[in-house]
Formats: structure tokens, sequence, C-alpha cells
């Protein structure tokens, strides 16, 4: 009998392998080679001419900064909603489990819009605030915000399956063997919840990068001071400089890449300790 099913376990080996790599030539690979192969024609020399503008660099940096402190943010913030969704009942938890997913199916444009409205000089908050001299819409802190808004869900959906796993007898055990709370959370349960925290502040993260929608509404787009990079590909296509725009395109991608191979790396190796 297994050798009369080895043909079909084959044929379907095949046609699922064929689909894989069909799927991921035409979604991902082609565009990308489209991409790398167009920012080619301004040659390489060129491609580091573009960067030697002032107004692209502070785009670069910006874009990455500030990915980078909404990363850290989503990754308390997100694991916090988990845990109290999880651990803790209380009323309305439903509700508030549902709203976590509104930053996916709200539009972001949208998003922005309303962020711009509370903080913003005359808004409920950023009027708060501007009495103390901070300004928050307009400025790089007003994109914090907006990137923790759609980032945090992902390191929330990330991690709530895991806390939810996560076995009660665990935090017994270390109780019972005199563990304080810090050393039960911190020996026993952030091994077991770390990949998956690196996993979602690694999506939100990615996703921090490439978002336009709510944050061209809340940035300003000041070029030098709250120009963030997706803005600036737009402006530059449509000023017809596309060899400039794909040439950024590119240098985000790529620096997107390294950063989400570390984030890989250093969860497969904390997934390894696990096991």
């Amino acid at each position: 009998m297994l050798i009369e099913t080895r043909p079909y376990k084959k044929l379907h080996f095949g046609i699922s392998l064929g689909l894989t790599v069909f799927y991921s030539s035409a979604v991902v690979v082609i565009p990308l080679l489209g991409l790398f192969f167009h920012s080619l024609g301004i040659g390489v020399s060129g491609i580091l001419e573009v960067f030697s503008d002032e107004r692209i660099r502070s785009a670069l940096f910006l874009s990455f900064s500030v990915g980078f402190i909404s990363a850290l943010i989503n990754l308390f913030v997100g694991f916090l909603f988990a845990w109290v969704l999880v651990r803790y009942n209380f009323p309305f938890k439903k509700l508030l489990d549902t709203l976590i997913d509104l930053p996916f199916t709200l539009p972001t444009a949208v998003a922005g819009i309303a962020l711009t409205t509370i903080y913003s000089q005359n808004g409920i908050i950023g009027s708060y605030f501007e009495q103390w001299g901070i300004k928050i819409a307009y400025t790089p802190i007003g994109i914090v915000i907006a990137l923790v808004f759609i980032g945090f869900p992902f390191v929330v959906r990330t991690v709530q399956p895991v806390i939810e796993e996560l076995p009660k007898e665990l935090e017994e055990s270390a109780r019972c063997l005199g563990a304080t709370p810090f050393q039960t959370f911190y020996k026993v349960l952030l091994p077991e919840l770390w990949p998956s925290l690196l996993a979602g502040t690694g999506m939100a993260f990615a996703r921090s990068i490439g978002e336009y929608g709510s944050v061209v509404f809340i940035s300003g787009n000041i070029p030098g001071k709250t120009e963030i990079l997706p803005l600036l590909i737009v402006t530059k296509l449509e000023q017809y400089e596309y060899e400039k725009a794909t040439s950024i395109a590119l240098v985000m991608l790529l620096t997107s890449f390294v950063f989400m191979f570390l984030i890989n790396l250093l969860q497969e190796r904390a997934s390894k300790k696990l096991s």
C-alpha cells in the first residue's frame, strides 16, 4: 500500500512546489528583480550620488529611527495588551479584543486624519500638551504615535496564542521553589515568550518602515525634518525621476531585509534554546 501511494505523494508534492514557486516568483521575486535592474540604469556611482543628497539622508535616518523606536514601544505595549487579554477577566473584554484588530481593517488614511485631528494644536490631546510647549502633530513624535497605532496589533496577535498555551504549572512550580514574581517572569515565562515577541516586533518594524497613509498626514512632510522615505519616493515619481525613486526603494528594501534577517536569526536561536 505504501508503494502504491508514493506516486500520488510525489505528484501532490510536485504540484504544491510548482504553485509555491510560481506564486513567489510572480508576486515577490520578479518585482524585486525589476526594481533592482531598473535602479542600475543610473549605475552604482549614480546610486551613491543619490544618497549624497541631504534631504534623502534625513528621510532615511528619520524613517528607520522612528520605525525602531515605535517597534520597541510596540514590544512592551503589545505584550501588555496580550497579557491582560489572556490572564484577566473584566467587563467589555471581548470589545477590547475586537478593537485590537481595528488598525488592520481601518484605512491608513483615515487613521492618519483621525490622529492628526486629535494631536494637532487644536485637538483634544494636542491642545493639552501645547500648554506645556510640547508639539506632537507635524513632529517625529506624531510619526511615532502613528506607527505605534498601526504596529502594535502585530505583537498582540503573535504573543497572545503563546500566552494562552503556557501551562500555569510552570508559574506555580517556580513559586513553590521560592522564586519571586520577577524571577518567575524573567527565568520561566520570558524564554517561552521571547521568540514570539521577536516575531511580532519584527513584523511591526517592517510595517513601520513602509507605512505611508497614516504618517503622511500627521508628519507634515517637512523636508529634512518630518519627511519619510515612502513620501520621498512618491515625490520622485511625480517628478519623473524614476531611477532615483527606485534607488531609494532599493536601499530601503536592502536595509529592511538586513534588519529582518537579524531579527529572524535571533528568533531562531531563542527557539533552539527552548528545544
